[in-house]
């Protein structure tokens, strides 16, 4: 008995009195994250990012991302690098300002909405690889992520974005779009959350759909979710219609995830 005591005493010495059921539900919105506006309540957040307890801001990127996937093996639970990387991303924001100027500029000459366009989007791409001026690695990562997702290493051209977006006055707009994960995961998501609205990056929703990739299971869409793989009874009481067995999910079976 009075070994086991001993025992008891070295246990709570060596790791404190902070012991956690294995099933408890842990909240890494409200445990973690300082923001006012929860960014796992935003969809275009929640695509590229997953909540994690130990990173700085209470998200990394999600390595299966298209977008940010490329960041997802650095060290976002180092307060250090993640306060570099916050200040970069805060002058690579600033740098809005020069495209901003050539717009109104161009405006001012009497140049059309689709030569506006052109430039400022092509700076939009000039900026982006610029803010990995002193990260050669980092911007040989972000030029094959180019390569792959848009078939040009500087990024997208014009003409493929007046092919997706239709208008030249939207490719004008779309320039100015934020990355709201990347904001989420360095503690600026609150920064710019009026501007995510302006450029259609704001959607919000308290459910919701999250379609099963192969490889999936609920532990693991619970860690991406809540930052708690344990945490995987609340989707599957969320969506008890559709899962017969927690242990039994399968490619493009669509679950509701409850956020708040």
């Amino acid at each position: 008995m009075k070994r086991i005591i001993i025992c008891m005493l070295a246990l709570v010495l060596a790791f404190g009195t902070g012991f956690v059921l294995p099933d408890s539900d842990t909240d890494v919105y409200a445990a973690k994250s300082a923001y006012v506006h929860n960014p796992a309540l935003n969809v275009n957040v929640m695509q590229d990012v997953i909540a994690d307890p130990s990173a700085v801001y209470g998200f990394r990127p999600d390595p299966a991302s298209e977008r940010l996937g490329a960041f997802a093996d650095e060290s976002w639970s180092d307060p250090v690098k993640v306060e570099q990387w916050k200040q970069e991303r805060i002058a690579y924001h600033n740098d809005f300002v020069l495209m901003y100027d050539a717009w109104k500029s161009m405006e001012s000459e009497g140049k059309s909405i689709e030569e506006i366009a052109r430039r400022v989007s092509g700076m939009r791409n000039e900026i982006r690889l610029a803010a990995y001026d002193n990260n050669p690695e980092g911007l040989a990562r972000v030029k094959e992520s180019n390569l792959q997702k848009y078939g040009n290493e500087n990024g997208p051209t014009a003409e493929s974005l007046f092919e997706k977006y239709g208008s030249w006055q939207k490719v004008l707009l779309k320039a100015f779009s934020e990355n709201p994960g990347m904001d989420a995961c360095l503690g600026l998501y609150d920064d710019y959350y009026d501007n995510y609205s302006k450029v259609g990056a704001l959607n919000e929703q308290k459910v919701q759909k999250y379609t099963v990739k192969k490889g999936d299971y609920l532990r693991k869409i619970a860690a991406k979710y809540y930052g708690d793989r344990s945490s995987w009874r609340k989707i599957y009481n969320e969506n008890k219609s559709a899962i017969k067995n927690p242990n039994l999910i399968y490619p493009g079976q669509v679950l509701n995830i409850r956020i708040a």
